[in-house]
């Protein structure tokens, strides 16, 4: 079994992981049947996050999920699973998710192109508010440059997708096109987390990263 590294604000411990196949020269699906690296990150404040593998036999990919279980109410608090490869700047990301609980917020997330737990861009999906945004974090600050509402329904798994290239972003939602923009803020390759925020319980699986 893999390991991975953990990091929760700034303190570091070993814990297990979740699967990773290379499928061609561009393409990688995670699907959490078996071991691949990850880091578990903090942006804001807050108690530790709690990324783990769990059994779903609802699961679109296989009975194992990667899931956030920790309820901590903060509001300004982004756990987020960071892995650690491929690193790109033009990307094509797609995960299936499922929102299970959470009062103060019930998201799922994709970060991209980030180059530390205060910096990178992310789409959520939020099942309390019925919309799917688009941010750029920078220097731990979440500023809001898309989005649309769109039905997100809790306890149901459903496909969120990004698209980068260059200054341009296309968000996907249940297979079809939500909205697209353009930023210029972080133009470098950077690595790709799922995101979560405040007492958001979400279990993700079936994630495939392409490079574009």
């Amino acid at each position: 079994m893999i390991s991975r590294r953990a990091l929760v604000g700034g303190a570091a411990t070993l814990s297990a992981a979740p699967s990773l196949h290379a499928q061609g020269t561009n393409m990688t699906r995670i699907d959490f049947e078996s071991p691949v690296a990850f880091q578990a990150m903090l942006t804001g404040r807050g108690g530790p996050v709690a990324w783990s593998v769990i059994d779903d036999p609802t699961a679109p990919a296989g009975p194992k999920v990667l899931a956030q279980t920790s309820k901590d109410r903060t509001d300004d608090r982004f756990p987020l699973a960071v892995f650690e490869q491929p690193v790109l700047a033009d990307v094509d990301v797609a995960v299936r998710f499922k929102p299970v609980a959470g009062e103060v917020d019930r998201a799922a997330g994709i970060a991209v192109r980030l180059g530390d737990r205060d910096n990178y861009y992310v789409v959520r999906a939020n099942a309390l508010e019925d919309n799917v945004r688009l941010y750029r974090v920078v220097k731990g600050d979440r500023q809001q440059f898309a989005g649309a509402n769109a039905k997100v329904p809790s306890g149901v798994w459903q496909e969120l997708r990004l698209v980068v290239r260059g200054t341009r972003f296309e968000v996907f939602f249940a297979g079809k096109s939500l909205y697209s923009a353009t930023d210029a803020t972080f133009p470098n390759a950077g690595r790709v987390a799922l995101w979560t925020k405040a007492d958001s319980v979400t279990s993700f699986d079936d994630l495939c990263i392409r490079a574009r």
